[in-house]
């Protein structure tokens, strides 16, 4: 299956990055998302990100430029997903407000379109079962952010075809992407292996185990980690965290994954990280740095 048209549901973080990746690859993209303040931020962070890339000569002034005329905005989802072969969508990751959008759009999609989430955790199969095209739908699980990480994680679901698996491996390359294809349970890999892995950081500073600091910089030097564990939740945002852990404690019902009484805490009083200003570290706006929390020294 040839695609050339690729819409994008949702404009946030993951959304632009996707819609960026496909746009600089020569796709068309219809970016689609009811909040129009949402879809301009979007767009002028695409440029940003485009503005980057080429300072560092990775791309060029005429990729800059068709990328940008490859993306077209929309606020309506029936019309920005009528023309499209492949729907990604990339809204948050709640379980019921992605079931309600797959219902959409498997109503507007033209027959014979795939219909892929970006979803982290959910299952692949419980958010087929809500369309008439089971065998249509994928995984799509890009990394943040997307026009940098490399790894595509492509989970299928309990009936996804094979054929509709192949041509989302080889659209993945066509983006320079790596993608590895897995199985549909819960947390699939990445979030099955990773985030236990943080959680445990977490009962760590909150057992007295050690501090922040102390805690990323043996993840760091002893196992060659680019960023500690708690400084990543930051970066994921830990309401995210919990929602993944909730996911597998609730998929496997196994207590290991019951997540920490202070990651569970930090999320009730608004420290989300990197997006509320504060979780573990604190961050300035516009700037890079960032310290431990007052609440961890």
């Amino acid at each position: 299956m040839s695609i050339t048209n690729v819409s994008v549901i949702g404009a946030g973080t993951m959304g632009n990055g996707i819609a960026h990746v496909f746009a600089l690859a020569g796709f068309k993209v219809s970016l689609v998302d009811v909040n129009p303040s949402q879809l301009q931020r979007a767009l002028d962070t695409i440029h940003k990100n485009l503005d980057r890339q080429l300072s560092k000569g990775t791309i060029t002034e005429a990729q800059q430029k068709s990328t940008l005329a490859n993306i077209t905005v929309y606020t309506v989802m029936a019309e920005g997903i009528k023309a499209a072969q492949l729907v990604v969508e990339a809204a948050t990751e709640h379980v019921d407000l992605k079931l309600s959008i797959f219902e959409q759009m498997d109503t507007y999609a033209p027959a014979g379109c795939i219909l892929a989430t970006n979803t982290s955790s959910i299952s692949i199969t419980k958010i087929a079962a809500v369309t008439k095209r089971a065998d249509m739908v994928i995984g799509m699980h890009f990394m943040n952010p997307v026009p940098v990480m490399k790894l595509i994680e492509i989970i299928n679901g309990y009936s996804t075809k094979k054929e509709v698996t192949e041509t989302i491996i080889e659209l993945s390359k066509q983006l320079g992407k790596i993608p590895c294809a897995v199985n549909d349970y819960p947390g699939f890999i990445a979030n099955r292996i990773l985030m236990p892995m943080v959680n445990e950081a977490i009962y760590s500073l909150y057992e007295g185990v050690a501090g922040v600091e102390e805690i990323d910089t043996v993840m760091k030097l002893g196992m060659a980690h680019p960023m500690g564990p708690l400084q990543l939740a930051d970066f994921i945002g830990l309401d995210v965290c919990l929602s993944i852990m909730k996911v597998l404690q609730d998929g496997f019902g196994n207590p290991k994954y019951a997540p920490c009484p202070l990651l569970i805490n930090m999320v009730l009083a608004g420290k989300l990280g990197v997006k509320s200003g504060e979780g573990f570290y604190t961050y300035a706006a516009g700037s890079k740095e960032n310290i431990v929390s007052e609440r961890f020294r």
